[in-house]
């Protein structure tokens, strides 16, 4: 029979898993208090939150919310990033950490519905932020607008340079 406690934890993952773009999967065997500390506060600082269940209560909420259950990744100690709106800052920041500290590794994840390898979730974080995107879109969309205004503009100034040059060859 479960406990109280237990029901209370399933519960409040799924309302983690609701509220989350992305779930990424994370082996933190071997962290000190003081990594894991860090580790959160860049997690949480790219939108994310960091938590650690039961592996056993995690795979019961994954099927009840009709989610692939991830019984590969759900393996000794896991902790789960729940992804806030941009999931790949959420992945680069647990990338960025495990770049420095070999004693975290990224078992994958879920995103969509759909599980992701640790390669994908790799794949996910060097993607550029929402930011940067927006910022990519923007300076191509100068880009053109600049340039339609450099061809606009070269009209008349060709139209005036041409009627300069016949004036200065009639006045000759």
């Amino acid at each position: 029979m479960p406990n109280a406690q237990n029901i209370e934890m399933l519960e409040q993952i799924k309302g983690d898993l609701e509220g989350a773009s992305a779930m990424w999967v994370v082996d933190y065997r071997g962290l000190t208090v003081a990594d894991i500390q860090s580790l959160r506060r860049n997690v949480r600082d790219a939108g994310a939150v960091m938590k650690v269940y039961k592996n056993t209560i995690m795979h019961l909420a994954l099927e009840q919310t009709d989610q692939p259950t991830l019984d590969d990744l759900l393996a000794g100690p896991s902790a789960f990033v729940f992804a806030g709106e941009d999931a790949a800052a959420a992945a680069k920041a647990v990338k960025d950490f495990a770049k420095g500290n070999d004693n975290l590794a990224i078992k994958g994840g879920l995103m969509d519905a759909v599980a992701l390898s640790a390669a994908e979730v790799e794949a996910i974080a060097s993607l550029p932020s929402r930011e940067e995107l927006i910022a990519q879109i923007a300076g191509a969309i100068s880009g053109v607008a600049r340039g339609l205004a450099t061809a606009i503009n070269g009209v008349p100034r060709g139209l005036a340079q041409a009627t300069k040059a016949v004036a200065d060859q009639k006045a000759a």
